[in-house]
């Protein structure tokens, strides 16, 4: 099922006016207008929240409107400087996103992220990754996905939540309570459609089509059409001329799954020779279908460092064409590196002895592209054990190497457990502890290794220490705790033990 994501930025003009300025820009809570010319007539085109607060709409005079408030800040509308930010901000979202990105004119863009949400999370925590990306970028945004472009379109605008997530099914239900605006007709047809008492589109969508067809045309019914999904409405996705793009056409559409991967195995090599021309590889490829009935479907394949490997990003791409449904044929597939970095030819080496070690870039590119996530551990600069780990990419080459001059234990937990213990203070280590309901009895044991909190970063710990203890109980089990202060101050802790890793 097709998913279409909305957003819509209802103080674009205003929010890229008030970026374009950058420090001079005036205070938010300022009213500010944008004005457009409609023959000798000056009038509002777009305003701020604050502005709208005030009372003004779009639509007013300029003249009135600064009337209204004497302190409004005007500035004249730029459609042209407008669409070109909007075509930047698609693109922008095309290499984040989706392969399906195209500016929404003149406040919004639109998304098909069918099979893409479980990239980042869930259909939910993309949504809000979108806004919250905005949100950095200084724009106000609302945002809504559905089975179709015109209910998502209408709900991202008309909807009454900042993020809406229409379920499969339920798009009449969804936008019958809404406008008629919503449905992206001409404002006349609005006002007249009023006069003969629609004011819902759910009102609309019940009454026989073909009266309202023969008085007002075909462009109401194509519209509730393409709401409700049962009429397609192609997505042109945008494009630049910096991207390394390959095409095949085809006389007679395609359809087979085998045909499609013959074919996909074809452009990507095409793809791997501009790219090398290019000096580039493919971060980020992006395989767009066209169907004879004007529907688009797209599958998408990311690496984790650059690649122009053929039967590397063939893999990648014949892995998913299950989730293609070619429909009546495919008459168009378009192959487009979305992102692309440097990449040097390196010279192949001969060797008769097997290497030791494989590279594993290949298996993490398709897990990775598989919804799924691939780290490791690394070593950062902490003398707090847990804090001396972090996640890094799979194939990351810079990570610092593990401090050798104490020894470490094998698992670290998540978080030190506590434990009951039996102790001489300060120094000593315990001669038996209590962890998980089990007692142990303590037959060897070695330190203590003082741990100082890092007062430079946190207030609280300008006094912290732990005291590491290295213990084997009465099975050879050895186990990592600490007493929490130097066991005699209770500034420096609280003097309680915990559990904190285990040795081999």
């Amino acid at each position: 099922m097709q998913r279409v994501v909305s957003l819509y930025l209802p103080t674009w003009q205003t929010d890229r006016y008030r970026r374009m300025l950058g420090d001079a820009a005036p205070p938010v809570e300022t009213p500010v207008v944008m004005i457009a010319r409609q023959g000798s007539r000056r009038l509002v085109a777009a305003l701020n929240s604050a502005a709208m607060k005030a009372g003004l709409r779009p639509g007013m005079p300029a003249s009135k409107a600064q009337a209204i408030l004497p302190g409004l800040v005007v500035e004249d509308l730029k459609p042209e400087d407008d669409a070109k930010a909007l075509e930047d901000l698609a693109f922008w979202f095309l290499r984040i996103y989706a392969p399906i990105v195209a500016p929404d004119a003149p406040d919004g863009l639109v998304l098909d992220t069918t099979g893409a949400d479980h990239l980042h999370g869930n259909e939910r925590l993309m949504l809000t990754g979108m806004i919250n990306r905005l949100h950095a970028l200084g724009f106000t945004a609302r945002a809504a996905i559905a089975e179709s472009w015109g209910a998502a379109h209408a709900l991202a605008r008309f909807g009454r939540e900042a993020v809406t997530i229409l379920p499969e099914g339920s798009v009449r239900e969804a936008l019958a309570p809404l406008p008629l605006a919503a449905l992206r007709l001409d404002a006349h047809l609005v006002n007249e459609l009023k006069v003969l008492g629609f004011r819902r589109i759910g009102e609309l969508a019940a009454a026989p089509r073909a009266p309202i067809t023969l008085r007002f045309g075909p462009e109401v019914g194509r519209r509730l059409d393409q709401a409700h999904g049962v009429l397609s409405e192609p997505i042109e996705p945008v494009r630049v001329a910096e991207l390394v793009t390959v095409r095949r056409f085809f006389p007679e559409p395609i359809g087979a799954a085998e045909t499609i991967a013959k074919y996909t195995r074809k452009l990507v090599s095409d793809l791997c020779l501009d790219l090398e021309k290019r000096g580039l590889g493919a971060r980020r490829v992006d395989l767009v279908f066209h169907r004879v009935d004007s529907g688009v479907q797209a599958i998408r394949a990311g690496t984790s460092k650059p690649a122009r490997d053929s039967k590397q990003l063939s893999r990648l791409l014949t892995d998913r064409i299950e989730t293609i449904d070619p429909g009546f044929g495919i008459e168009k597939m378009t192959l487009t590196a979305t992102h692309a970095e440097p990449l040097l030819a390196g010279q192949a080496r001969s060797i008769l002895l097997e290497e030791a070690g494989g590279d594993i870039g290949e298996a993490v590119d398709i897990i990775l592209n598989r919804g799924h996530k691939v780290y490791r551990y690394a070593a950062v600069q902490s003398d707090v054990p847990e804090r001396s780990v972090e996640k890094i990419p799979a194939e990351a080459t810079d990570a610092p190497g593990w401090p050798e001059h104490w020894p470490r234990p094998v698992r670290l937990l998540f978080r030190p457990e506590p434990i009951q213990t039996v102790a001489l203070l300060p120094d000593h280590p315990p001669r038996s502890f209590t962890w998980r309901g089990v007692r142990h009895i303590v037959k060897r044991a070695d330190g203590p290794e003082r741990v100082f909190g890092e007062w430079w970063k946190r207030d609280r710990e300008l006094s912290a220490v732990r005291d590491y203890f290295r213990v084997e109980n009465e099975s050879g089990e050895r186990f990592w705790i600490f007493r929490s202060g130097d066991g005699e101050h209770t500034e420096t802790g609280t003097l309680d033990w915990f559990m904190h890793g285990f040795f081999a």
